[in-house]
């Protein structure tokens, strides 16, 4: 899969997402420099996502079970 239909996919997922919680394009930025810096640009995990012939998925986060918990700490 060529890495720029991946980031135009991705980019698609990530507004619908964005919309969905009402944010505009400035307030997400905001959060997101909020929580750390970013050292590797979306490019090359593009990039290697396409070489692994694989796609990206933006998923609503869940919170781990208890068991996935206990499983980190065994």
């Amino acid at each position: 899969m060529v890495h720029a239909l991946l980031i135009s996919r991705l980019a698609a997922q990530l507004r619908i997402k964005r919309l969905n919680r009402g944010l505009t394009q400035t307030q997400l930025a905001d959060l997101a420099i909020e929580k750390g810096t970013h050292s590797v640009c979306m490019n090359v995990y593009a990039r290697i996502i396409a070489a692994l012939d694989c796609e990206l998925t933006v998923v609503p986060a869940v919170m781990p079970t208890l068991e996935a918990l206990a499983e980190i700490f065994v």
